[in-house]
């Protein structure tokens, strides 16, 4: 059988010169477009237009006029309202309260009846006191008679003569006894609670031992209002006082009662409280009404002085900054920067020394929007301080003390 093989076939090789050539073409494309797109970028940047020149809007403002005008130098403060006097009703003698002669929170007189302590042992003690000085004295006659007829010895007398005048001292005790079963109001006042209702027994009083008083009567016509001012408006109080004589003005429309009322200081303390710094002033006020009540608080203002022609601004218009306090002033459309050195702030207006002249505006409202020496607009003028809801009357303040400013709060 004849047999044919296929002879082997050599496979064709691959060759990588080919293959190199080009893998380094695609390199050179690649880098190339990448150097294209990085120059191209590169003056894109470099020769972008510049932006346009921002607007700057001018900053709306509020604003109010500068006024020149006398100012009153005040201090605002609180009053405490005290009775004229307070008194703590006790029993001079021990015993058994059997009535009570009032109704709690009523209005009595001085030598008005409050209570009865029961008078029966007082009485009959004093009863037998009478009876002893009975004795006594016809002792004491009797030996009178013998001494002018010299049949006793003159100690004898003496002697009866002191039993007397002991049994006389006795009587007297037991009838101040018998009526100090009466209780009595002291003074003219308002009666509060009883603290010692009938049929308790009551203990005495004395100097020396203290019981639990009865009732207490307030004195409330009139009554006294208590303020107190720091110690630096003493010299204001003091010239005042002497010159024109201080007085108090106390608003009773928030107290219950009619119209504020203006009363004359009658009383300004000795001493400065050391705590607090403050020095106490009081004045009188004949409450006819009843309006006020001892330990209500009412609103008190009080005039130490006055600056004639000040230069007056909204207290809103002050601004402090690093260098002191200052206001912005509208010139030409344009805000400036002026010191001022505050005066007096009476809690609406504030009096400045400065360069500042009547009518001259100045910004109240806005201020943190502002730059010195640029355009604002302004968009509103502040009312006058009496056409406000409040009538020109401030936060109820001491004048000097801070509160937080409007522009405080913006932003």
């Amino acid at each position: 059988m004849n047999v044919q093989m296929t002879p082997l076939q050599t496979p064709p090789v691959r060759d990588d010169r080919d293959d190199e050539g080009s893998g380094r073409g695609r390199t050179y494309a690649i880098g190339g477009v990448a150097l294209f797109l990085a120059l191209g970028g590169f003056w894109y940047f470099t020769h972008k237009s510049a932006p346009p020149a921002r607007r700057v809007m001018a900053a709306p403002v509020h604003v109010a006029p500068v006024e020149v005008r006398s100012m009153s130098v005040v201090e605002r403060t609180i009053g405490t309202v005290l009775a004229n006097s307070t008194v703590s009703v006790n029993a001079r003698i021990q015993g058994q309260m059997i009535r009570a002669a009032f109704k709690e929170g009523q209005m009595v007189k001085a030598g008005d009846v409050l209570f009865q302590i029961d008078p029966r042992p007082y009485q009959a003690t004093y009863d037998n006191a009478m009876a002893s000085m009975a004795t006594a004295k016809a002792k004491a006659d009797r030996y009178a008679r013998l001494k002018a007829q010299n049949a006793i010895a003159g100690q004898e007398f003496d002697d009866a003569q002191a039993a007397y005048l002991e049994a006389k001292a006795a009587v007297e005790s037991a009838r101040l006894n018998v009526e100090f079963t009466t209780i009595r109001a002291p003074v003219n006042g308002k009666t509060g609670p009883m603290l010692v209702q009938p049929g308790n027994m009551v203990a005495a009083s004395t100097a020396s031992t203290s019981a639990v008083p009865l009732v207490t009567l307030n004195e409330i016509q009139p009554v006294k209002i208590s303020i107190a001012l720091p110690q630096s408006d003493l010299p204001r109080i003091q010239e005042m006082q002497r010159t024109k004589g201080l007085t108090v003005n106390v608003a009773l429309h928030d107290a219950g009662g009619g119209d504020d009322i203006k009363i004359p200081v009658n009383f300004i303390s000795n001493a400065v409280t050391g705590n607090t710094g403050t020095i106490e002033l009081r004045a009188s006020y004949p409450n006819e009404n009843l309006s006020l009540v001892p330990g209500q608080l009412v609103d008190v203002v009080v005039a130490l002085a006055e600056i004639p022609n000040a230069t007056q601004v909204p207290r809103e218009a002050v601004n402090t900054g690093p260098d002191g306090q200052f206001v912005y002033v509208i010139k030409d459309g344009t805000a400036q920067q002026v010191p001022v050195k505050v005066q007096f702030d009476d809690g609406v207006m504030q009096a400045v020394s400065g360069n500042l002249k009547k009518g001259d505006s100045v910004i109240v409202e806005g201020q943190l929007r502002v730059i010195p020496g640029a355009k604002v607009s302004i968009t509103g003028t502040k009312k006058k301080p009496g056409d406000g809801p409040n009538g020109g009357k401030g936060a109820m303040t001491s004048g000097r003390r801070k509160v937080p400013h409007a522009q405080d709060h913006e932003g």
